[in-house]
Formats: C-alpha cells, structure tokens, sequence
C-alpha cells in the first residue's frame, strides 16, 4: 500500500494536469464557437455558387472543360487534412486510418500522390516511408482563404499538367461539438454538378440550354411552355466556366479546411472535457485512499499506546 505521503504527491500531480485540461477546455470551446460560425457562413455562397455551375453542367462545353473532363485514372492525388497538435482524442487517427483505407482501396496499376496538411498527418506518413508530393503545416487556428487559394492552385496546376489524374480530399466534416466523421470527397475532375439544386437531377436538353424548373410538375410529364427559365449569358458560357470552375475547387478546399479545423476543436474540446472529469474521479478515488490510510495509521497508533498502557499495569 502507498505511503501517504505518495498519495498527496499523486492527488497534487492530478490537480495540476486538472486544472491544464480544464484550461485547454474553454480555450477550446471558445474556438470552437468561432470556427463553427465561419463552417457555416460560407455554405450559402459554396451553394449559390454550385447552383450557378450546375445550370451549365449539361452544356456539351462543360463537359469537355480540362477540369470536368474524366480521364484515366494512373495516378491518384490524396490530400489528407489532420491538424498541427495533439490532445484531441481519436481525431487525427480517425483521417489517417481513412486515408490508409483508401490508399489500401486503390486499384493495381494506380500509383498514389500524397498531399498532407497539417504535421500530424506528415509525420505519419513520413515515418512509414511514403513520398509526399507536397506538405503544408502551420496553418493557424483561424483558416486563411489565401492558404487555401495556394493549395487549390497548387492541385489545379499538377492535375493540368497531368502529374495527378485524379484528386481527392480526405477530411473531418463537422457535425456538433461530439460528432466527427471522416469523408472523402473528389476535388478533381469537378463532380456533383450534374444535379439541379435541391437534389433535382438535370433533364437533358433543358439542362444543356442551362434552364432551371419554374414549377412542379407531374410526374413523367414534359417541360410545358413557361415552365422553364432561359437564360442568356454574357460574355459567354464558356467564359464564365473558365472563371467558375477554379473558383469552385478553390471553395471546396477552403470549406474542407474550414469543417476540418472546426471538427479539430470539437475533438479537443470534448477530449478535455472528459480529460478533467476523469482527473476529477481519479482525485475523488485518491483521497479516499488517503483517508483510509490516515485512518488505518491512526487506529494503529492506538493500538500501540493501548497496549504500551496494558504493558504497564501488568
């Protein structure tokens, strides 16, 4: 059994890591506050900017634009986004273990090129020996869109130049402060645009002529006259597709980066919550060790001087 004087040491040594964690806490949920308001004020303009796109998907210039355009697939691009730190429970484990699913998914023949954000992720694949095409660490608590402008050119350009066929990126959304869930998304070629906004898919020419649906109508019928908006564009539709189109890769990095960083707070946050309750139990389980200790010394100095005192009557 431990001395007490071990077991003040230890119950002095959990309240300091108590009072460190419950620290980490707030800073983190003060963060996390603020990172979850940036995540959301950029989803009206990531869909407006969608719903803009997809008016011009099923236009045959949209489907021959180099980043729209499917080819091949040789070599795979994985962008794996982690964070820079620690201490946030099973987040950074939870990216790796999906991005080393989909490296281990990958089809024969399928050469990967990795792409890692954040020094958790680096290091990890450094450490078991694979080629990082590039890295880029350091990012800050608040995501800067000029960081993210950088990395989507940077993608932009090797996939143009053909060094990467294919572009995926591999991240945390965000959900609530205890729920994170690793996602891959294509970045390149640009996927998901076939879809009217709203999950209405395209219909045909009606879609070519970059219309959109005025109404409902019955199920299995035509576009009626009046039904559909035209819309005429100026300069040209392949102008704005060649102005879009990188805009668009831009946002959904930018908004990757954001739902990671704000799932990153959230991961700390409640890892050091339950970090000071924890310390908190261990404390509790402590003192009551101490006290049966003290109490147990106690009864034998008793014991001693009653039988010192019985030693001497006799």
């Amino acid at each position: 059994m431990a001395s007490m004087r071990d077991i003040r040491r230890r119950i002095r040594a959990v309240r300091s890591t108590q009072q460190i964690t419950r620290a980490m806490y707030m800073v983190a949920a003060a963060k996390l506050k603020k990172a979850e308001e940036a995540a959301r004020s950029g989803r009206p303009y990531a869909a407006a900017l969608r719903a803009m796109l997809a008016r011009l998907a099923g236009s045959e210039q949209a489907r021959q634009h180099p980043l729209v355009a499917p080819r091949p697939v040789r070599r795979a691009g994985l962008v794996v986004i982690t964070g820079d730190r620690g201490l946030a429970g099973s987040y950074n484990a939870n990216v790796i273990r999906r991005a080393e699913q989909e490296l281990r998914q990958l089809p024969e023949g399928v050469e990967p090129v990795l792409v890692t954000v954040g020094r958790k992720g680096r290091d990890h694949f450094r450490r078991r020996g694979y080629p990082l095409a590039h890295e880029l660490t350091g990012i800050g608590e608040d995501v800067d869109f000029a960081t993210a402008r950088e990395l989507a050119r940077w993608l932009v350009d090797r996939y143009l130049a053909e060094a990467m066929d294919e572009v995926r990126l591999i991240y945390t959304e965000y959900r609530s402060a205890i729920s994170q869930r690793p996602v891959v998304m294509r970045l390149l070629p640009v996927a998901g645009l076939e879809e009217q906004p709203g999950g209405e898919p395209g219909r045909g020419a009606a879609s070519a002529a970059g219309a959109e649906p005025a109404g409902r109508q019955a199920p299995g019928s035509g576009p009626t006259p009046g039904s559909w908006r035209e819309y005429i564009y100026e300069p040209s539709e392949q102008a704005i597709l060649e102005a879009l189109l990188p805009k668009y890769v831009q946002i959904l990095v930018f908004r990757a980066l954001q739902e990671a960083k704000a799932s990153e707070h959230g991961a700390r946050m409640t890892a050091m919550k339950n970090a000071t309750d924890n310390a908190g139990e261990l404390i509790d389980t402590l003192t009551l060790e101490y006290n049966r200790a003290r109490q147990a010394a106690i009864t034998k100095e008793l014991a001693e001087i009653v039988s010192g005192a019985e030693a001497l009557k006799g």
